[in-house]
């Protein structure tokens, strides 16, 4: 059993202390704020690799991919240690086109995403709209991918958090900044010394740069969505300009308009605008409504694109798990495994070498 201390408790953070518990390990989370509060709880949810990543197959599509697969028992787990519910609808995923020249580019994208088994179906536009009349009559074709599918990020992480409370995880909220020395991390009310410690501080984790003594490129994106109140969907919507899911609750939830704005979360007229001005060309029936909701979170994304996760190699007592992007949500059980392993010294069941943070 080893001792664990984990820095950030987002989705990310949470999930691999959920893991190393149900493994036997002591685990420690330590937050500076409230666990879920920054990018995880302000996620839309989808878990949608095929949809998303546009280019040809490489590490990092094989990683979303296998984490995708791991998701229908990884979330039937944490429903029945929490006991707690949340939504998790595997819906599938249409990906729509308005020009006929861009037919190309989904006959490109099923044509290598077949080789890794992917199902997924070019539908003619009268078909599109058989399966979501709401959509425009201007949509001429779309991506079927039936095995996509979304999760209500808020309840999710709930979820997650009440599962490492009950397996035994200690869970420190409103810590402040956290510093690391040796092993033990410092905050001004506490020291916890471990054997290893997990750094998952998202878009923060840049600060541990200097403390950790190499390049740390994680910045901050913020990512804009709005939410209005209905029509209801059945499938997750993706243009080249965005994407719509309709949640259980009745809403139906458009993004994601992204910026470069430091720490700023808040929402701006101009950001949001773009994403009222293209839902309602995907759904006339929007023209004339208002989103109820509007909000903002921040991204880390990387310099190269990719998560960082694996030990350091200078300092092999701290582990990175940070940098996802826009995929949190959908790479939480495999980061969290891959971490476990780490930590275990097990193989790893996909490749983590494009990942590791020693590239920078």
């Amino acid at each position: 059993m080893a001792k664990i201390s984990i820095v950030g408790g987002g989705v990310i953070g949470l999930s691999i202390a959920y893991e190393c518990a149900i493994r036997g390990h002591d685990i420690t989370v330590i937050e500076a704020f409230e666990c879920g509060g920054q990018a995880s709880g302000a996620a839309a949810g989808m878990l949608a690799p095929y949809s998303e990543i546009e280019e040809d197959p490489d590490d990092f599509f094989r990683l979303c991919q296998k984490s995708l697969q791991l998701y229908p028992e990884w979330q039937k787990a944490i429903k029945q240690v929490s006991k707690m519910d949340f939504e998790y609808n595997e819906s599938g995923s249409l990906y729509c086109i308005y020009h006929e020249a861009d037919r190309l580019s989904l006959e490109t994208k099923q044509s290598w995403q077949k080789d890794f088994g992917v199902e997924s179906y070019i539908l003619s536009g009268d078909e599109v709209r058989e399966k979501e009349p709401e959509l425009s009559k201007e949509i001429v074709a779309a991506l079927w991918c039936p095995e996509e599918s979304h999760i209500y990020a808020p309840d999710y992480v709930k979820a997650l958090l009440q599962a490492c409370r009950n397996l035994g995880v200690r869970v420190i909220e409103r810590a402040g900044e956290a510093n690391l020395v040796n092993r033990t991390v410092v905050t001004d009310q506490h020291q916890i010394e471990a054997d290893i410690n997990v750094i998952c501080t998202g878009a923060w984790s840049m600060k541990w740069e200097e403390k950790l003594g190499f390049s740390l490129p994680v910045y901050p994106i913020r990512g804009q969505i709005c939410a209005y109140d209905g029509p209801k969907l059945n499938h997750i919507i993706f243009t080249s300009q965005g994407y719509l899911v309709g949640k259980g609750n009745g809403s139906l939830v458009a993004g994601a308009s992204e910026d470069i704005a430091g720490f700023d979360t808040n929402v701006t007229a101009h950001g949001v605008g773009r994403l009222e001005k293209w839902s309602k060309k995907v759904i006339p029936g929007l023209i004339g409504k208002a989103p109820f909701h509007r909000w903002a979170g921040l991204r880390p994304a990387t310099q190269d694109g990719f998560p960082l996760i694996g030990r350091i190699a200078k300092n092999p007592e701290v582990i990175l798990a940070t940098g996802h992007y826009r995929n949190g949500i959908l790479l939480s059980p495999i980061t969290a495994k891959i971490v476990a392993d780490e930590i275990e010294g097990e193989p790893q069941m996909v490749s983590i070498d494009r990942f590791r943070p020693n590239r920078f």
